[in-house]
């Protein structure tokens, strides 16, 4: 039974249906790898094989959007330095990867196809598009949080309203939790433009407060970035384990 009918059929409370995706993530273990290419017959019969991956890591901001910020310190140099740890950790475990920003530049310079004189606009497309050209089984999308209140901290994973992505919030969520020492549960992300229009599982992780000092500290460190790579990681192939 796909994971989307079988949560539907539980129609449990939220409370209910958390702790039986939290068991799950803890007691099943880990997954194999994607197929790396999908065939598709042209017209005369030709196969061509468009690019296929198993994950899409989605670098928030770049460019001249740099994200959140503390002093010098700028989320788009944040999400792109644990983007590229958490490439190769996926990729040393033989799970397929792409990263969509690999240096700080703004996708919606990318986009020549789409009439908007919005740049965050044309910047969210783009990365929707991405995921139309490139098959994958999931997107997870790194971002950095911020808030007004300094004592703000922890990771916090934001779903689609599909059970699938619920379950790969919830996989992560815990991974995360477990890193940082945190009891947060993910919360379904209803406003965002990734999670409304991209079609696979997909979520957004926030991965620390860059207002926070205790954060900061972790999400600027190279060590402790790797760290939160590991957690990501661990989330994803509990997800794949679970859902496959």
């Amino acid at each position: 039974m796909p994971i989307s009918r079988l949560f539907a059929s539980l129609r449990l409370s939220h409370t209910g249906w958390t702790n039986i995706i939290m068991a799950g993530c803890l007691l099943f273990p880990f997954a194999a790898s994607a197929d790396e290419t999908m065939g598709r017959t042209g017209d005369k019969g030709q196969v061509w094989m468009l690019p296929r991956t198993a994950v899409i890591i989605d670098v928030g901001h770049g460019g001249v959007d740099g994200g959140a910020s503390y002093g010098t310190m700028l989320e788009k140099d944040i999400n792109l330095a644990i983007a590229s740890k958490l490439y190769l950790l996926l990729q040393s475990k033989g799970i397929p990867a792409v990263m969509n920003r690999t240096g700080d530049y703004a996708l919606s310079d990318e986009n020549n196809w789409q009439r908007t004189r919005s740049r965050h606009r044309k910047d969210l497309a783009q990365r929707q598009q991405l995921t139309k050209e490139i098959g994958s089984e999931l997107l997870v999308s790194l971002h950095v949080n911020s808030a007004k209140s300094s004592r703000k901290r922890g990771p916090l994973v934001l779903h689609q309203n599909t059970g699938e992505s619920a379950l790969l919030a919830f996989c992560l969520q815990d991974a995360l939790n477990r890193q940082q020492q945190t009891s947060a549960y993910p919360r379904l992300g209803k406003p965002f433009y990734l999670l409304r229009r991209v079609d696979q599982p997909s979520v957004i992780v926030e991965m620390g407060f860059i207002s926070n000092a205790e954060d900061r500290n972790m999400l600027t460190n190279p060590v402790r970035q790797t760290e939160i790579a590991q957690a990501i990681l661990s989330g994803i192939r509990h997800y794949k384990w679970i859902s496959h």
